[in-house]
């Protein structure tokens, strides 16, 4: 049996090629001008590193916000489910799952077979999400992947008090102008970004184990902040953060054809 899980979010798009429940392939690609542009070129590129072609593919489920418009799908599920059903089967003692994407945050909690139980979602604001990361590293004239390195050799980590992404953006070039440290900048960006995740957080309620998932995972600052205001160890999962919600989608695509019977 193999199926696909195609991930096309704000940011970037993920696709996982699964035979017999074990991943052969996945990508991650900057998203294109349109959702399907970007759907097609992560899974060719997904299909090449495995060697199949799309009608080797027994069925595939699309997720994140452009999964309506990509034409080789059979069916869609929203990234909320694909996470958290990902998250779960990669770290089967999950219960809630941190998605922090570049477009939104969202607080998952999920049951012992990684079906949704609660959630809550922040995507009116760009605090608290990989945009607001992006906004800041500009400021800065870093790479937003130099946040997180960065933040942990702070001195004298700096206050980011404004809640707002735009006044945030306007305090961290007042600090960036006195020509303040930029490890002490970042430390205090990452800082504000995990209290804004807390936030989200704390509104469905903490079960442990606890994942941290999307682009934002991959910055160690913003996830040791999380970790401590949390007074919890996220645990590790075995793949990128950025494909757990093609890897749910994957999960959900071969609960379709057990239903059938194929």
């Amino acid at each position: 049996m193999i199926v696909a899980g195609c991930d096309v979010g704000s940011l970037s798009a993920e696709a996982v090629i699964m035979r017999d429940g074990s991943i052969v392939s996945s990508q991650i690609i900057r998203v294109r001008p349109r959702p399907e542009q970007s759907a097609k070129e992560v899974m060719d590129s997904a299909l090449s590193e495995a060697g199949l072609a799309y009608e080797d593919i027994d069925y595939c489920v699309s997720t994140g916000y452009g999964r309506e418009r990509i034409p080789f799908a059979n069916s869609s599920v929203s990234e909320i489910s694909c996470h958290g059903k990902g998250a779960q089967w990669l770290a089967p003692a999950v219960r809630t799952v941190i998605d922090v994407g570049g477009q939104d945050c969202k607080a998952i909690r999920v049951d012992e077979g990684g079906k949704l139980v609660n959630f809550a979602m922040n995507d009116k604001c760009a605090a608290g999400t990989g945009r607001f990361l992006e906004f800041m590293a500009k400021v800065l004239g870093v790479g937003i992947e130099d946040l997180g390195p960065k933040s942990l050799v702070a001195e004298k980590p700096i206050a980011i008090t404004n809640v707002c992404s735009i006044f945030a953006e306007s305090e961290v070039l007042h600090y960036h102008y006195e020509r303040r440290d930029i490890a002490d900048i970042a430390a205090g960006i990452n800082s504000a970004m995990a209290e804004r995740v807390n936030a989200l957080v704390q509104r469905v309620g903490v079960e442990r184990e606890i994942c941290i998932t999307g682009g934002v995972a991959k910055n160690t600052g913003v996830v040791k902040n999380l970790e401590e205001t949390l007074q919890l160890t996220a645990q590790k999962l075995d793949v990128d953060p950025q494909l757990v919600g093609a890897v749910g989608a994957c999960l959900f695509a071969s609960d379709e054809l057990s239903k059938s019977g194929k």
